[in-house]
């Protein structure tokens, strides 16, 4: 549904005033080298070759043959040279450009600083000033040149930054890209000697390479939020989007604030969210002296930790679960975070209970109950350090499989994936191009498995690069084709290129998957590169199907982008993915409609580009703390996390799975998943479901068990959580409660008896999602308030 709401004066003169303004399009990568210039001439090229004039000004090529290669026939328009402490600088030559008058201009340095004496300080002022006049900009910089990114880079890397422009510079872009590229490339490229002449070249190290890249990947993802919420403002939605973690900790002034707090901030940062701290307040009655204690005390902490904070007014117990989601919907909030309850089973019948409302009224929202550690800690202002494990990996003993696993990762060959947002991006022709750039080196390069989906750019990448004819199969009375895995190994080549890694071969085929294919390829020794999507990867499933309504179902395993040596983000705008699909270089014309409607909404391909940019960001983030560095952007965590994931034979149990896996991932935490049954036999569709969660729960690496248990279904509860503290978990994923209400009154419901009963662990309460909650939807209690 579209926004009909009638525009003020102010907003028509704003859109009138962009009528007349140029674009500005800002390249943004992690270091010198990245190939920004590269990719902005490639795309001013395409410009020109559509009839629009390009023209080219203080661009630095350093004479890199690929980069001088993109000029092509671009117009030079002669830049101002001069020195600074020996160094050759080049300005913008304004009069000239606003001379020549183009439709766009290219140029480097966002973050330049122009000659003494010049009208303008900045590059960046010369950019709005061209902006003004109509011509519009592309341009490049790198992430340690935006200011708050530099004290990041200098407190990580010790790295210091001159020029810098500000950050919210790039929330004035009409389109960001970000250029990634992995430490590994950029390395190969400084031993070519492609970035040898470059000032940066101390910042080539494989650490401070993976900081950077990680710190410019959450950079645009928070930028990319920003426009989501915008989207989803604009067409009346509210609540999340799936696509980012927004957590909210109610808490009071009191001595287990701070520990919810705490706790909320560790939450947050493994799962790359925004903390929001809220407290409820009597405003007709003052704060006592321990009260305004604790509240100096938190507030402090809250600024330390980087949280909103705000207090609401507290009106009345009954109203406020109404109040509390009423605020968590109206900031997007995808996790409630509450301490556990101490009433007894008949103060909550007498009483009512806040938590039980809670979770009865919330939609879309996880519910976590933080753990009351009291009895065990005593109370304390802040939770105790973490414990560093005692042992030194330099002398650990290897075990036989250990020495197994080391030996196969050493044969294996090398693995490289490339993975965008949604079709479309670039994936296969980047693979390509490189294909072609290694051929050109002596590395002897095949094609294994190619869809070009006849698109003509990607097509004409394959050039020189030999192609392995695909095995015919036949099924069903239909021939059918798929990768010819045994003909690679036959042909042995140093490297194989091969797209859609998610594939589901033909029935007949000797493996189920693509990538399994790809598994025996490596196993051999050959190098592979190959394409992903992210909404194919298994624990964002449930993700993808919020954001965009679709459940994917070829999938891969977490652990495949795991064991890849290289993963790399092909990142598009969706503004320019949409402008691709109307242009016909995605789809086929007739395709088009419908995919604009349906999978390719600007709302779909925004919340998309968080999900891949949050991922890789992730995911660099694991290779540097399993490599060499100790501290993370993500903050500490605890390896004595146990995860315990309770399902029952329902559809719901693969989401549960997935939770219980994403979670235990980025606690680095061993996981079990849980069925309780209680019946005599399995039937035959009961035999068939667990072994779908059996096998699901295997291949994301977690441990399965069935519990039998022969008592009544109202100790359920006492059988779950004995099982749970035999594993000495220290978080049970659970998901709502489905029943009917009448049933919830009368037998009650095993969370209700969790949440008495096993108040010493973290449960967490996943959502039963619902996608068609909007603005009018809001609690009926919180609305007249």
């Amino acid at each position: 549904m579209e926004n009909f709401k009638r525009k003020s004066p102010e907003e028509i003169l704003l859109s009138i005033s962009k009528l007349h303004r140029g674009r500005l399009k800002i390249f943004i990568g992690a270091v010198s080298g990245s190939g920004k210039t590269y990719h902005m001439l490639r795309e001013g090229t395409a410009l020109q070759q559509q009839g629009i004039d390009v023209v080219i000004c203080a661009v630095s090529t350093l004479q890199r043959p690929e980069t001088i290669e993109q000029i092509g026939e671009l117009e030079r328009i002669p830049s101002i040279h001069w020195v600074q402490d020996g160094t050759e600088k080049k300005d913008l030559n304004m009069e000239a450009l606003i001379l020549r008058n183009p439709e766009v201009v290219l140029v480097d340095g966002l973050a330049h600083r122009n000659r003494p004496g010049a009208e303008h300080k900045t590059r960046l002022e010369d950019i709005h000033f061209l902006l003004g006049h109509g011509i519009s900009v592309m341009t490049t910089v790198n992430v340690y040149e935006l200011e708050g990114v530099r004290e990041l880079a200098q407190k990580y890397m010790g790295i210091e930054v001159e020029e810098t422009v500000s950050a919210h510079t790039l929330e004035l872009a009409d389109e960001i890209r970000l250029i990634d590229v992995t430490p590994e490339t950029l390395l190969q490229r400084v031993s070519e000697g492609h970035v040898r002449n470059s000032k940066t070249a101390t910042l080539f190290r494989r650490g401070t390479l993976g900081v950077l890249r990680e710190l410019a990947l959450r950079l645009v993802a928070e930028g990319v939020n920003d426009s989501l919420e915008k989207h989803r403002e604009q067409m009346g939605m509210l609540g999340p989007s799936g696509a980012a973690e927004r957590i909210l900790v109610s808490t009071q002034y009191h001595w287990n604030g701070s520990i919810y707090v705490r706790r909320g901030q560790q939450v947050a940062k493994r799962l790359n969210g925004e903390l929001i701290i809220i407290t409820f307040t009597n405003q007709k009655r003052p704060l006592t002296k321990e009260q305004a204690a604790f509240k100096e005390s938190l507030v402090k902490l809250v600024q330390k930790v980087g949280a909103e904070f705000e207090e609401l007014p507290f009106h009345s117990r009954r109203r406020l679960p109404d109040r509390l989601i009423q605020y968590a919907l109206e900031h997007n909030v995808t996790r409630i975070m509450l301490g556990h309850s101490r009433q007894s089973r008949w103060q909550e019948f007498w009483q009512g209970s806040v938590v039980n409302d809670i979770l009865r009224k919330s939609r879309n929202m996880d519910i976590f109950m933080v753990a009351d550690r009291a009895e065990h800690h005593g109370e304390r202002i802040l939770p105790a350090k973490l414990a560093v494990p005692a042992d030194n990996p330099l002398y650990h003993r290897l075990s036989s499989r250990e020495v197994d696993e080391k030996i196969g990762r050493i044969k294996r060959g090398r693995f490289k994936v490339f993975i965008g947002a949604a079709p479309g991006v670039g994936k296969t022709y980047t693979m390509l191009r490189e294909g072609n750039h290694l051929l050109k080196k002596g590395v002897d390069v095949v094609i294994g498995l190619l869809e070009t989906h006849g698109r003509q750019e990607t097509g004409q990448q394959v050039a020189e690069l030999p192609l392995i004819e695909r095995a015919k199969i036949k099924y069903s009375e239909t021939v059918l084709e798929e990768m010819d895995t045994g003909a690679i190994l036959r042909r042995n080549p140093e490297l194989v290129l091969v797209d859609e890694l998610a594939h589901t071969n033909v029935p007949g085929s000797k493996y189920k998957k693509r990538y399994e294919d790809v598994m025996e390829i490596l196993n051999a020794g050959i190098s592979v590169i190959s394409t992903v999507n992210v909404q194919h990867l298994e624990s964002l499933n449930d993700a993808v199907a919020q954001i965009t309504g679709v459940r994917v179902r070829e999938t891969v395993p977490d652990s495949i982008l795991r064991l890849a040596d290289e993963v790399e983000l092909i990142d598009v705008a969706p503004q320019a993915l949409q402008a691709r699909m109307k242009d016909g270089k995605i789809y086929a014309r007739e395709k088009i409609d419908q995919a604009l409607d349906n999978f390719f909404k600007m709302g779909n391909l925004i919340a998309l580009r968080e999900l891949s940019l949050r991922e890789i960001a992730d995911d660099v983030d694991e290779r540097l703390e399993a490599g060499e560095r100790v501290s993370s952007l993500r903050g500490p965590w605890n390896k004595q996390e146990v995860i315990f994931v309770c399902v029952k034979l329902s559809q719901s149990a693969g989401k549960l799975i997935r939770r219980g896996f994403r979670t235990a991932f980025r606690l680095k935490a061993d996981w079990i998943v849980a069925y309780v049954h209680s019946a005599k036999e399995l039937t035959g569709d009961e035999e068939k479901m667990k072994a779908s969660i059996e096998n699901l729960t295997i291949r994301l690496g977690g441990k399965f068990e069935m519990i039998s248990s022969s008592g009544p279904s109202s100790r359920l509860a006492e059988v779950i959580q004995a099982k749970a503290d035999e594993h000495h978990a220290t978080q049970l994923i659970i998901g709502q409660c489905d029943r009917p209400p009448w049933k919830r009154l009368w037998e009650g419901t095993i969370i209700k008896k969790l949440l008495r009963t096993a108040r010493h662990m973290d449960i967490l309460i996943v959502a039963n999602y619902d996608p068609h909650i909007k603005r009018d939807t809001l609690p009926e209690a919180a609305a007249h308030e």
